[in-house]
């Protein structure tokens, strides 16, 4: 495969799925010392990133839980937000600037802090009151996120009785690195001719719902736009139907992130309208990549990080055909703002 390592690759999402111990006894620990709601906090793409599990916990949980934007979270303050919190905050690198003054913010206010980084030895690292770490870099790291963020969830829902089948599902998750890793495999051919396709587009119309909705929201923003300068225009596909229909015509480029959840539905709408108006509809379907082992309830929960893993792919071409690297950046950490 085209500017990768298979053993990084494993490496780094075995971590992932090795964390799931020490999360669920972390989570238990808070939950029994009084526990009451949750809030996943974040900035940029490793905010969206959380947005799954939050969704889960959202409709299959009675946990209150909250999914905010940082800065929003930061300025306004939130009434929900005590010495009876868990916040969760994700960052890479440790240090990005808006998770961090959400951290001394959330501090504060007598929450207590867990901290999903890539290295320990930084802000986010040091100053939380639980750290899980794991390194990775941009092309590894949403499914390690989506990952670790599912075992909270996962976690809550467990040690409240809402989820019986917890332990069955993280065994199942123990061979997910490997299973990802064939995913790319067979996606590869595929990834080079959708980077021919797209080497020249100017514009992307991308759409899903559920959990995959937040690899839409994630792709467009933080890769095609931010890593190849691409327009893009993620719409929910709920709201697919309430504006962007009109822009779609002969020539538009429509991508469909589908899903193996219950959402899956509202996808089918857009591609059977999308492909009576348009020649170029592209679906990507996470239920094409057979995976033995991963019961339908397993599989429904990772929909986004089996996208995230094939897109990486996608991703790696791009930066060949369009002569781009994804490291390449006009603002982004160069000037003031």
């Amino acid at each position: 495969m085209l500017n990768f390592d298979q053993d990084r690759f494993l490496r780094i999402e075995g971590g992932a799925v090795s964390l799931a111990p020490a999360i669920h006894a972390c989570i238990g620990a808070l939950l029994q010392k009084g526990a009451k709601n949750l809030f996943f906090l974040g900035t940029g793409g490793a905010a969206i990133l959380m947005q799954p599990a939050a969704l889960l916990l959202q409709r299959r949980s009675s946990f209150p839980t909250y999914m905010e934007i940082a800065a929003e979270f930061v300025a306004a303050g939130h009434q929900g937000l005590g010495r009876d919190s868990i916040v969760v905050l994700p960052s890479l690198s440790g240090t990005t600037k808006e998770s961090v003054e959400t951290l001394e913010f959330c501090k504060a206010k007598g929450a207590t802090i867990i901290s999903l980084v890539g290295h320990k030895d930084t802000p986010l690292g040091q100053r939380a009151d639980h750290v899980f770490v794991n390194f990775a870099e941009d092309d590894t790291s949403s499914e390690s996120f989506y990952l670790q963020s599912l075992f909270v969830a996962l976690s809550i829902m467990a040690h409240r009785g809402e989820y019986p089948d917890y332990y069955r599902t993280i065994a199942e998750l123990a061979g997910l690195p490997r299973h990802l890793l064939a995913a790319k495999q067979s996606f590869e051919p595929v990834a080079e001719r959708l980077a021919t396709a797209f080497k020249n587009e100017p514009y992307h119309i991308i759409t899903a719902a559920g959990g995959s909705w937040a690899q839409a929201w994630y792709y467009g923003m933080c890769i095609l736009e931010e890593m190849q300068w691409i327009r893009t225009r993620p719409v929910h596909a709920a709201d697919f139907f309430h504006g962007t229909l009109e822009l779609v015509e002969k020539g538009v480029s429509v991508i469909i992130f589908k899903s193996e959840d219950a959402y899956r539905p509202l996808t089918e709408r857009v591609e059977n309208f999308a492909r009576q108006y348009t020649d170029k509809v592209t679906v990507l379907d996470p239920a094409s990549f057979d995976m033995p082992g991963l019961s339908p309830g397993t599989r429904a929960l990772i929909s986004p990080v089996i996208l995230a893993t094939i897109l990486e792919r996608l991703s790696a071409h791009l930066e060949g055909k369009r002569n781009h690297p994804l490291t390449t950046r006009r603002y982004y950490k160069k000037v003031a703002y």
